[in-house]
């Protein structure tokens, strides 16, 4: 197994799953959009301007990357990068949707959980050549804001939190 967690790793991906929210948490439940049995999508803590809302699409069992992935896992988990993009397509009218998934410290993955990211992107956005220069991390009342324009998309029935 290729792992690169440190010895005893809280999980923050895991802690949100499960609904505890603490200091090493940056996201909280009601950034959550879409959820099943098993994959969760939420907007990231990190946003990158001019691009949001980045989300997050993990699976609810904790596996560190793409190695440790079960492939059955894989059309949940596309399911939700689906209904996400789609979501992001009506609520933003975005022209295009992107999808990146990291994997070691070397492939830039820095939670050790798998996920994927699912960004809307615009005509001459620029996002590759930029994309290091504009990340930050969004404040709580923003990344609100999007995640509940997205839960009307995914989830029209759930009341609004």
């Amino acid at each position: 197994m290729i792992s690169h967690a440190p010895p005893n790793y809280q999980c923050p991906f895991c802690f949100l799953i499960d609904g505890i929210e603490n200091e090493i948490v940056y996201t909280t439940q009601k950034e959550i959009v879409y959820k099943t049995e098993r994959v969760t999508a939420f907007v990231a803590s990190h946003q990158w301007r001019g691009n949001e809302p980045n989300v997050l699409i993990v699976p609810n069992d904790h596996f560190e990357n793409v190695y440790s992935l079960p492939a059955d896992y894989g059309t949940d988990i596309q399911n939700g990068i689906n209904k996400v993009a789609l979501a992001l397509k009506a609520v933003y009218n975005c022209d295009g949707v992107s999808t990146r998934q990291h994997n070691e410290p070397a492939g830039s993955q820095d939670v050790w959980h798998y996920h994927t990211h699912v960004t809307p992107r615009f005509t001459k956005d620029r996002f590759y050549l930029r994309a290091s220069l504009f990340k930050r991390l969004m404040p709580l009342e923003q990344r609100l804001i999007h995640a509940a324009r997205l839960k009307q998309v995914l989830d029209p029935d759930r009341p609004a939190s």
